[in-house]
């Protein structure tokens, strides 16, 4: 079944219960010791991660997410500080300009100085494709600029794609890996982690240069309502579809045969939207059913950073992988 509001995939809730920062506390001589994390995560906002995770997950300094700044008109918000999604969805809707930007080095040298502050030995800093935002350039003028070390890692992707592989690293960080290991995980889940999304309109992702002008003219001239993806940091078409109902049931199709060629049990699915919660809704209980045995489908609305480009009606359905398979007593969990 779809999951609102995940409180994260079942091994990584186990990691983090034993996860401790720090000088060990009085435990009972029986008791097997939590591992000692080393490495902090930072991200951006562009991972989509759910607000009630990263709160609960980042009270001790292990994670944090810089939030990626959204203009709509004249004014900046930004992403996780400001409630900015309805005023978004009326810019795209008037016809408003919205535009985003990266975050400033500056914030990521106060992210980084932070982990160090909270007793962590290295950081790893997971961010947005590079091909689609100038936030990893910031993130390493941040990290040549502080004492503590910074490995500074492009995902070549984005929303929960990216999201997941931060949960990798969260993971290995748990068990008390360096910095390296820390990162290989989070590059382990990107090499096994899709995006495949559907979009009403070329128009606003031709606007933000996210894909070029003639793939946005045969879009608009001929009604093309296409399926695209997220290949090598890239937004690039998949397949050109003629309705909305064709594009949505092939997009499904897509997912599917992705997910059935995971191993068994293992294929994790996370569903995207702006502006249309029911249709997201639909295709996630569809991909549930036609997915069994995977851990629960993940409904979240795209973060303001990428609902900006995308625009009004986007459906996106990332495929990854757990690094568990999901039971009978976890499924409901993940």
């Amino acid at each position: 079944m779809p999951h609102r509001d995940p409180a994260g995939w079942p091994w990584l809730k186990e990691r983090l219960s034993g996860f401790r920062q720090g000088r060990p506390s009085p435990a009972a001589p029986a008791a097997e010791p939590a591992a000692v994390v080393r490495t902090a995560v930072v991200t951006d906002s562009a991972a989509a991660l759910p607000a009630d995770w990263v709160r609960a997950v980042s009270v001790d300094g292990r994670l944090t997410v810089v939030p990626m700044p959204v203009m709509v008109g004249a004014e900046i918000y930004g992403e996780g500080e400001d409630d900015i999604t309805d005023t978004i969805a009326l810019a795209l809707a008037s016809g408003t300009p919205v535009k985003t930007s990266r975050p400033s080095p500056g914030q990521f040298e106060q992210a980084y100085l932070a982990a160090q502050r909270h007793g962590f030995e290295s950081v790893v800093s997971l961010h947005i494709s590079g091909d689609l935002s100038g936030t990893v350039d910031s993130a390493r003028l941040a990290a040549a600029r502080v004492g503590i070390p910074v490995e500074v890692l492009d995902s070549r992707t984005v929303g929960m794609a990216q999201g997941m592989a931060v949960q990798n690293a969260l993971g290995a960080a748990a068990d008390g890996r360096a910095a390296a290991d820390v990162r290989e995980a989070a590059e382990q889940g990107l090499a096994h982690t899709k995006v495949y999304f559907y979009v009403p309109s070329l128009e606003q992702l031709r606007r933000g240069g996210r894909i070029g002008a003639a793939a946005s003219l045969w879009g608009t001239m001929f009604a093309i309502k296409p399926i695209l993806a997220v290949e090598d940091g890239k937004v690039v078409p998949l397949e050109k579809v003629r309705s909305a109902v064709k594009a949505i049931a092939r997009l499904k199709e897509i997912a599917v045969a992705d997910a059935a060629g995971r191993p068994a049990g293992l294929a994790r699915i996370a569903v995207h939207h702006f502006g249309n919660p029911a249709e997201a809704e639909q295709l996630a209980l569809e991909l549930a059913a036609a997915v069994p045995g995977s851990p629960s489908v993940q409904i979240s609305a795209l973060p303001a950073v990428l609902a900006a480009h995308a625009g009004l009606g986007v459906l996106a359905v990332v495929v990854g992988e757990s690094r568990t398979p999901a039971g009978p007593e976890t499924s409901a969990l993940s």
